[in-house]
């Protein structure tokens, strides 16, 4: 048998409590109490500490999950109680009885669950401890795939914009080309129409000459 380290637990929806257990008696129940009363409104995890106790919440869905443990018990092993239950509970009740269910009501038959749950944590500290480690372990590897995953769809989408600006840069490329194309067209029609203007009246000089010229000698 371990140590008693935690001495109080309870399930509640919002503010009202519906299921507790404890062996003790003393001002923590009403500590506990209070700090629900308190919660910031979020799905998290709270721990305060008071008296060489620590007072810990699990928030999730609109229902409390709590502990009330001796500063020795640590973190981890509260922490690892408060997920025991919320899975406990959300698997038994989960179906929409304890969203109807009234204060203390659960008391009876939840209760023996969060006694058993208390003394299975005190009894294997180690096992709970080697557990969170290998939890954590997990979450970091998850961190950092997702950190790659990010990092490879942001190169993605960096791609994805330079062959997007190459796109672009090819579509306008080939703008002005044809546009150089056109142009050297124009260009050349000037050239042409100038050409012929400028042998039109060379041509006219000719002739007017030649004219002139048969006309000196009354051809």
């Amino acid at each position: 048998m371990g140590k008693k380290t935690l001495i109080y637990s309870f399930v509640a929806r919002g503010t009202m409590i519906l299921a507790e257990y404890t062996e003790f008696k003393g001002n923590f129940m009403e500590i506990a109490s209070q700090c629900l009363q308190r919660l910031p409104a979020s799905n998290d995890k709270f721990t305060y500490s008071c008296d060489g106790h620590t007072f810990n919440y699990l928030a999730e869905n609109g229902y409390i999950y709590c502990i009330v443990a001796v500063e020795s018990a640590g973190r981890q092993i509260p922490i690892a109680f408060l997920e025991r239950i919320k899975e406990d509970f959300t698997n038994r009740y989960g179906g929409g009885r304890a969203a109807t269910a009234l204060v203390h009501s659960l008391d009876r038959e939840f209760g023996s669950k969060l006694k058993e749950h208390m003394q299975y944590c005190m009894d294997h500290p180690e096992e709970i401890n080697r557990l969170a480690k290998v939890q954590a372990q997990v979450s970091e590897v998850k961190g950092v795939m997702m950190e790659n995953i990010e990092k490879v769809i942001d190169r993605q989408e960096k791609i994805d914009v330079l062959a997007g600006k190459t796109e672009n840069l090819r579509y306008q490329a080939e703008g002005f080309r044809q546009g150089g194309n056109q142009l050297r067209r124009k260009m050349w029609l000037k050239n042409m129409k100038i050409k012929l203007i400028v042998l039109a009246i060379i041509v006219a000089l000719i002739i007017i000459i030649v004219l002139s010229v048969c006309h000196g000698f009354k051809c």
